[in-house]
């Protein structure tokens, strides 16, 4: 079995934290890391290795309320793949919750992914702002999706009522989120969007020009 070692772990957090951009995310996940290495009775095999670096990193990052979707994990994850960061993220809190060492992980909106998101997609200020106004609202309405469906369907709303529009191809690229999942957080958000829209950024009129569900 391979026990890991905390320098290795932190060379690894410093690289990856170009994500994140921010000292207080590397160290809390510094911090989780070497809670998770001072179990020594925890063992982990040699391919785990990663997996468990990046779950340490992205629990850190939704504890300072700094959401990172699991695939912008996995870009810096050195091979790890979803499910084994799934595992690896669930066995840490696991500990975590057991040694009452701090597994709150803060609440994820959707407005917390909506600049990266639109910034990616080379959307204008005004698309910017116009996104951002309707997933505020959208947290009144009893829309039962994930937070980062909605906004990936938020995109595709404001980008099909712009100049500018994006294929969905290119917005399931940017934001991670399958076609099939932004169509369905999207039929949800249409019966609202004379309600959502602001009145500054299109008509009512222009909206019936949208994809049908």
């Amino acid at each position: 079995m391979y026990k890991m070692h905390l320098r290795d772990g932190e060379l690894y957090l410093l690289s990856a934290l170009v994500i994140c951009n921010k000292l207080l995310q590397q160290d809390r996940a510094k911090e989780i890391y070497k809670k998770v290495d001072d179990q020594k009775h925890l063992k982990f095999g040699r391919n785990q290795h990663d997996a468990i670096l990046a779950a340490c990193l992205y629990i850190a990052c939704r504890q300072e309320n700094k959401g990172r979707t699991v695939k912008e994990i996995c870009s810096v994850a050195n091979g790890a793949k979803r499910r084994e960061i799934g595992r690896a993220k669930e066995s840490i809190m696991r500990l975590l919750e057991g040694q009452n060492m701090g597994s709150e992980m803060g609440t994820i909106h959707a407005a917390d992914y909506m600049r990266r998101f639109c910034s990616n997609l080379g959307m204008s200020n005004q698309e910017v702002k116009a996104a951002q106004e309707v997933v505020m609202k959208s947290q009144d309405l009893d829309i039962r999706r994930s937070p980062l469906s909605i906004a990936a369907a938020v995109i595709y709303i404001i980008t099909g009522l712009s100049a500018d529009k994006k294929p969905l191809k290119e917005i399931t690229i940017a934001t991670g989120v399958a076609e099939g999942t932004i169509k369905s957080a999207y039929k949800d958000l249409l019966p609202h969007l004379s309600l959502l829209i602001p009145s500054w950024f299109t008509e009512d009129k222009d909206m019936e020009n949208l994809p049908k569900p």
